[in-house]
């Protein structure tokens, strides 16, 4: 995530509704101390940031970070409210990067291009691109992400199944992974055969349908017609669709319990993303490894991407403070580790993520053997980035719900088809 937008429920529910936001126009731009005060939004909780903030506010003592978590499901509607009210409260927010040309459009995010040569040289190409929209650097990204394959040593071995190869060039297809989940269900007692933590998300599903050739869903020049029929959508989501209807996968679980249903020891195989290495660490009851994310056997391999972005509000009270904070975070080595201390994400910085990954490798266990290596690969040939719409916000919407109703048993072309009737009407309004 998302982007992990299941982690993000995850931290939703620690946060709790009533850290939504301070109320727009609020005192305190300076404190007692007479620091300049950065108010900063964002969708995860104080722990993430508290070295970020600890390092910036060391090395800028004129100024200090203040930050306010906000649930992730409640973040959209809070920028909105309080941007379209020309807000001065907030200085720096969290963007999550798909969502960067619709913020960009409605002129909620402040033009970096002064700082954009910098930018390119920090970090990748393909986060510096997500991170602009129509020539313009926009906001400065933060961190990527992937994909693991996580599977259950012992219960594959009860089951008599031969554990996934941790290179790339051993990775295993979907059609094999879900067989060999099942042959644990049959003789190991598995709960179930294969848990997907992006259940009903695009940032999960895209790859299924991608690897299948299916597209983005969204083309046309101005990215606002949808194409969502295709075979490969149609081929994808049978297969998802299945995944459900014969017992593999369990309905009615929210994504954000999937883990713990997978580190129970019951479920042999699940696909997430690395902010689980931490939560996965301490793991004494079972045997767990690693393994790439698995393509379809007459597919393409395609991994996700892409995570959040910071920007500046147009309207900040301390623009040029908030912007100090930002290039701390994602140009600076050192501050762009700190983003990362307290939870396994991946940063965006090219210097800080070739230290991130060496760290990796060097700590591995046998359970994380193969982690530094997939990641790398896959950030450097599979990773597949979500599609740049001003109309991506209403596309993920509305795609989730149909995926909830094909995971649930609806039929796929037919719901497919009203999907794709859905976003044509939505997206008239932004033409």
């Amino acid at each position: 995530m998302t982007s992990s937008p299941s982690r993000r429920t995850v931290l939703g529910a620690a946060l709790g509704v009533a850290s939504a936001a301070a109320p727009a126009g609020c005192s305190g731009s300076r404190r007692g101390d007479g620091r300049t005060a950065v108010r900063f939004l964002g969708p995860e909780t104080p722990d993430t940031f508290r070295a970020v903030i600890r390092g910036f506010e060391r090395a800028n003592p004129g100024i200090r970070i203040d930050y306010t978590p906000v649930p992730p499901d409640q973040l959209g509607d809070v920028l909105q409210l309080r941007l379209s009210a020309k807000d001065s409260a907030i200085d720096v927010y969290a963007v999550d990067q798909p969502r960067v040309p619709a913020l960009s459009a409605r002129g909620f995010l402040t033009d970096l291009d002064r700082i954009a040569d910098r930018t390119r040289s920090a970090v990748t190409p393909e986060q510096y691109a997500v991170s602009s929209w129509d020539g313009s650097l926009r906001s400065l990204p933060i961190w990527t992400s992937t994909q693991y394959l996580f599977y259950n040593a012992d219960l594959l071995a009860k089951a008599g199944v031969a554990l996934p190869g941790a290179a790339p060039a051993d990775r295993w297809s979907w059609e094999r992974t879900k067989a060999a989940g099942r042959r644990a269900m049959d003789r190991a007692g598995a709960d179930a055969a294969l848990l997907l933590e992006q259940t009903d998300l695009y940032y999960g599903l895209q790859p299924l349908i991608e690897s299948l050739h299916g597209g983005s869903g969204i083309t046309g020049k101005d990215m606002l017609t949808p194409a969502v029929t295709t075979q490969g959508w149609i081929d994808a989501l049978d297969w998802y669709r299945a995944l459900f209807a014969d017992g593999s996968s369990p309905r009615g679980i929210p994504s954000y319990q999937l883990s713990s249903l997978f580190t129970s020891g019951r479920v042999p195989f699940f696909v997430g993303g690395p902010w689980n290495l931490g939560a996965f660490a301490g793991l004494e009851d079972f045997t767990w490894g690693t393994a790439p994310q698995p393509k379809f056997a007459h597919g393409r391999a395609v991994t996700p991407t892409d995570s959040w972005s910071w920007g500046v509000n147009p309207y900040a009270e301390h623009p040029d403070a908030g912007l100090r904070f930002m290039e701390y975070a994602a140009l600076t080595t050192e501050g762009s580790l700190s983003t990362v201390a307290a939870s396994p994400l991946i940063p965006s910085n090219r210097k800080a993520f070739d230290r991130y990954a060496a760290d990796l490798a060097d700590k591995a266990t046998k359970s994380t053997a193969g982690v530094a290596t997939i990641m790398r690969y896959e950030l450097a040939h599979t990773a597949v980035s979500r599609p740049r719409s001003i109309g991506y916000t209403q596309f993920e919407t509305v795609m989730g719900s149909a995926f909830s109703d094909i995971r649930n048993g609806s039929a796929v072309e037919p719901r497919l088809a009203k999907a794709s009737g859905e976003l044509v009407r939505t997206w008239e309004r932004l033409r």
